[in-house]
């Protein structure tokens, strides 16, 4: 049973890995180009996915403090790049946070919700700030739902595998799958880092 979540687990990843190229928001619509803009960055997916996993393991109110305090301060990483406020290293700490999130979710520490809140509140700063910088001339309203809408998606995703796995495969085993998961972000973001 866990062979075959674990399998479909990574057909997921593979069918969503997009071809890294972002919708013209003339053509499609501001939007649309936000909405994709998440999901053809295989960084944005592991990271957005990976803070959906680290809120089930935490569990009770992180289940939807940790996702809201994430695209809440995403939204405002938006506002500062619109507002043409420098943030250094964003790409680094995008990269960090793949790597990081990954590994809090393998660790399973017992953290409290506002920690785990704050720590994934500072890398949506970054995260916002790199959509804010790629709006190209896209309208800033639509383009904001669009990542906003697609961000939350990618969470509920996170944490529906994390609270499902605990279900589906009891509890231990369950914890386990969501640990290994971590570790496959955590690589993930190393292979970013690597090939980048």
């Amino acid at each position: 049973m866990f062979r075959r979540i674990f399998a479909a687990l990574v057909l997921v990843v593979i069918g969503t890995a997009p071809a890294f190229a972002h919708l013209d928001p003339v053509e499609h619509g501001s939007f649309a180009a936000g909405f994709t803009h998440p999901l053809f960055g295989f960084d944005h997916i592991l990271a957005m996915v990976a803070v959906g996993l680290w809120a089930a393991s935490v569990g009770g109110k992180a289940l939807w403090a940790v996702p809201a305090a994430f695209v809440a301060t995403m939204a405002v990483g938006f506002g500062a790049a619109l507002a043409g406020m420098p943030l250094p290293f964003v790409e680094p700490v995008i990269l960090a946070s793949v790597i990081f999130i990954g590994i809090m979710v393998a660790l399973a520490l017992p953290l409290p919700t506002t920690s785990v809140a704050a720590v994934v509140a500072f890398f949506a700063l970054f995260h916002g700030h790199a959509h804010g910088g790629e709006m190209g001339e896209a309208g800033a309203l639509g383009y904001a739902g669009g990542f906003l809408l697609a961000t939350a998606l990618l969470h509920t995703v996170g944490v529906a595998a994390g609270v499902g796995l605990g279900r589906i495969l009891a509890t231990t085993r369950g914890v386990i799958a969501t640990r290994i998961a971590g570790g496959l972000t955590a690589l993930g973001g190393l292979w970013l880092v690597i090939a980048g």
